[in-house]
């Protein structure tokens, strides 16, 4: 028997960091940042208004709380004006938010404090000195970080990548990563069933979360319980890949294709975890190629991914938290556990609560689709009352 924290570490030491890659911002959305990049410039480049307004002499406008202050408009200063001239005594300029702030003024009155005026401008108050000002550099100086390694690139990292300068990112590389699934009794959706048969489902839920994870995920046709045809099908393929990725074939019964032809190279080690559902497992390699090898009902194939191959993936695409999210949940109801396995529960969490979806089976694959989160019931609790405090992990649809 081996703990999940142990099998975890033997599947993360098989995925070593993902080489690296430069591309264009426009195809870093959703990668990760392989190095830290520092800002070609500073934000903001230059002292500039935050508001529409009228740059101004503090001194000068102080007083239009008790008095307003007629002042003469010598220049106009929309956003993108370059040739910008120093703020002469006895003037202001109108200014518009963004744009440069003429040298000598020390605030911006915005244009609802005055009449409005283009030629000559009443300013009925006026703001503290400093006001509606932004500092070249206040938000980042030029050379220092504007993005660090083990960022996931979304939208506002990738505005500060292009607001800064850059035009390209350096990014790990995504896993290639192949999906096979195995049994004799599997057929392809939409095809009719004969008696025994089940639709293949495995795959699909699959490579879906690897893209999830960040990686490439190619479906390799499945293979009847047969050890040549499933060896010759695996070595065809590996060549091109990081990671191959099996469902089926692991347990202790006969006919378990994945175990039988792995044996004969000697090279991947089946053992089982101290879990449920997804307690046989397998991991090594096949000609130099890491091998993970999940069990085949569906439920327990997507928690033994979510458990130990999407951390590892994040790990090695350079994720600085891999790990989905956990948050404490009370328990709507009451629940068992068998004792000496960690339990993954089907849930749905909302507002720090959470109630089972389902029961324990690892076929149920429609309650699977219901759940938002996996309820962790540790491996020496057997019962657990309603309202008792749970860890609860988080996936997809969670937050919705």
């Amino acid at each position: 028997m081996r703990t999940v924290e142990e099998h975890q570490a033997v599947v993360a030491a098989l995925l070593p960091p993902l080489p690296e890659e430069e591309v264009p911002l426009a195809a870093a959305h959703g990668r990760v940042l392989a190095r830290d990049v520092a800002a070609r410039v500073a934000l903001p480049g230059f002292d500039n208004s935050a508001m529409d307004g009228y740059a101004a002499r503090w001194a000068e406008v102080a007083g239009a709380s008790r008095a307003a202050v007629r002042l003469t408009v010598a220049e106009d200063i929309p956003a993108g004006r370059t040739d910008v001239v120093p703020l002469a005594p006895g003037t202001v300029h109108r200014i518009m938010t963004g744009a440069p702030l003429p040298p000598g003024a020390d605030v911006v009155v915005p244009v609802e404090l005055t009449d409005g005026g283009t030629d000559v401008v009443e300013i009925r108050d006026a703001p503290p000195a400093g006001s509606h000002l932004r500092a070249a550099g206040e938000d980042i100086t030029q050379g220092t970080t504007a993005l660090q390694a083990g960022s996931p690139l979304g939208a506002a990292q990738l505005g500060l990548a292009a607001a800064v300068g850059v035009t390209s990112l350096p990014v790990r590389r995504k896993p290639r990563v192949l999906i096979l699934s195995t049994g004799s009794e599997l057929v392809a959706p939409g095809q009719p069933l004969l008696p025994g048969q089940i639709y293949e489902s495995n795959s699909q839920l699959l490579v879906a979360a690897v893209e999830d994870a960040g990686g490439e995920a190619r479906r390799l046709h499945f293979v009847p319980d047969d050890v040549d045809q499933f060896l010759d099908t695996v070595r065809a393929e590996l060549a091109t890949a990081d990671l191959l990725i099996t469902s089926g074939g692991v347990s202790a019964g006969a006919y378990e294709v994945v175990k039988d032809a792995f044996r004969e190279l000697g090279t991947v080690e089946f053992v089982k975890v101290t879990m449920q559902p997804g307690g046989p497992q397998g991991a090594g390699t096949v000609d130099g190629v890491p091998v993970v090898t999940l069990p085949g009902n569906p439920v327990s194939a997507f928690v033994s991914f979510e458990v130990f191959v999407r951390p590892a993936l994040r790990r090695a695409l350079g994720h600085t938290s891999p790990d989905r999210l956990h948050v404490p949940a009370r328990l709507a109801g009451a629940l068992r556990s068998p004792a000496g396995r960690r339990q993954f529960l089907r849930g749905r969490y909302d507002g720090g609560r959470v109630s089972q979806v389902g029961g324990p089976g690892s076929h149920l694959v429609a309650h699977l689709a219901r759940a938002n989160c996996l309820v962790v019931v540790p491996e020496d609790v057997t019962e657990l009352p309603a309202g008792a405090e749970v860890d609860v992990v988080l996936i997809e649809g969670a937050l919705q």
